[in-house]
């Protein structure tokens, strides 16, 4: 009989409640069902850039970021910049020493040098590799490092130029988290710290369509300014998604895998789960019902 009552309450108080709060709560529940089903770790930062409303878990956690480190390179690239210590025109020699595989083209050419705008671009849309550690180079590691820290982002750490795995063996790992590029990436939507032109500049570079595990879960017309990243056991993918009149935040990582094709599988589920909830906000009055 006790039960039954308070079963009845309870239906009673979901009867009573927000219906809105109930789809966020359901969209909460289904990002945990997509990270528990990963045989790994998972973190993520889901963040309503309208409300405010964040969606998380492990969200403070340190990652590997693979590279998806870029952002922040590329930030302090324009930080330096607007200072004027880098003219986005200057030519960067290439020698033997900034040349490794992975990810870009640039290993392959025989240029003698590189604009610092190419480079960022090549670091960007190709994840060029060889690009990126000229461009660590130009700005200095421990420069990113300092930046990301001066913008409260302490878990944010450039150690190692790209490719070098004897650094990441000795634990020199490029590390961040959930929270951190979230947040990163507003600052970069907002443009904190940086002209109109570089942040315009930088977000340019950004939306540059790349087919990813974040990409795949969205229409092909919807706007995302991300850089995904992968390592071995490690999976990231991060971005800004402009859905009309409800943007997003979306930072997914997850480190420890034993199947890296289940978790860009996970990217792609909770990418797409994201796009429909915060879709259907943005289409549908305050009772619920889709009015475009």
């Amino acid at each position: 009989m006790m039960r039954s009552l308070l079963a009845g309450i309870a239906t009673a108080a979901i009867l009573a409640g927000d219906p809105q709060a109930e789809l966020k709560s359901a969209f909460a529940k289904q990002l945990e069902t997509i990270a528990v089903g990963v045989d790994g770790v998972v973190g993520y930062a889901v963040v309503d850039l309208t409300s405010g409303d964040r969606f998380e878990r492990l969200a403070t956690a340190q990652f590997p970021t693979a590279s998806t480190i870029k952002i922040a390179i590329l930030y302090e690239l324009f930080k330096q910049v607007d200072d004027g210590r880098q003219k986005l025109d200057e030519v960067k020699p290439l020698d033997k020493r900034h040349v490794v595989g992975g990810a870009g083209t640039l290993q392959h050419l025989t240029a003698p040098a590189v604009s610092l705008r190419d480079l960022a671009i090549l670091m960007i849309l190709q994840s060029d590799n060889t690009a990126t550690n000229v461009v660590i180079d130009a700005v200095g590691a421990q420069a990113v490092t300092a930046r990301m820290a001066a913008l409260g982002l302490g878990q944010t750490k450039l150690q190692r130029r790209m490719m070098d795995l004897e650094a990441a063996r000795q634990g020199r790992e490029n590390l961040s988290s959930p929270a951190d590029i979230a947040r990163l990436l507003e600052i970069v939507n907002r443009g904190d710290g940086l002209s109109r032109s570089s942040r315009d500049a930088a977000l340019e570079m950004l939306k540059k369509r790349k087919t990813t595990p974040l990409t795949r879960g969205l229409p092909a017309d919807v706007e995302a300014a991300s850089k995904p990243g992968d390592l071995d056991g490690v999976r990231v993918d991060a971005g800004i998604i402009y859905v009309p009149d409800r943007p997003y935040v979306f930072v997914m990582m997850e480190s420890w895998l034993s199947d890296e094709a289940a978790g860009e599988r996970a990217i792609t589920d909770a990418s797409r789960a994201a796009f429909r909830y915060f879709d259907r906000l943005a289409a549908s009055n305050a009772a619920g019902r889709r009015v475009r």
